[in-house]
């Protein structure tokens, strides 16, 4: 009796952690790289927009965004995210000092959901200034 009794909790636990475990906070991005396009002027800061929903059935937590390099600022929500709640990160680009030509930037967000990663890219082509006469 006391076996069978000790059998039931122990799967009662069971159920209800594989329960909770599915409740986990999931973000979904609107997209995940965005070009700037052309440009020519190198003291211009380019300013972009990541758009986020938490798609999830818990709260989300921006633990912390990493950009691949000091010419890339990320600025995020600090607060959590309630399941069905959006958000933004918002990020700039300083070409100031880089050389011309083709560039792709990364923004690692981590997140307290099962993927614990997200990388995000800004992408763009700086052309040296034309020349005036």
């Amino acid at each position: 009796m006391k076996k069978s009794i000790f059998i039931m909790a122990l799967l009662s636990i069971l159920f209800v952690t594989a329960a909770e475990a599915k409740k986990k906070p999931q973000i979904q991005f609107e997209q995940t790289t965005i070009d700037l396009g052309t440009f020519s002027d190198p003291t211009q800061v380019h300013k972009v927009v990541f758009k986020f929903k938490n798609v999830g059935k818990a709260k989300l937590v921006i633990n912390y965004v990493n950009t691949s390099c000091g010419c890339t600022v990320a600025e995020y929500p600090k607060d959590f995210i309630s399941p069905g709640g959006t958000g933004e990160i918002k990020v700039s680009y300083d070409p100031k000092g880089k050389f011309p030509g083709p560039f792709r930037k990364g923004i690692t967000v981590f997140t307290n959901s099962g993927k614990d990663t997200t990388r995000l890219f800004i992408t763009g082509k700086m052309v040296a200034p034309q020349q005036t006469k």
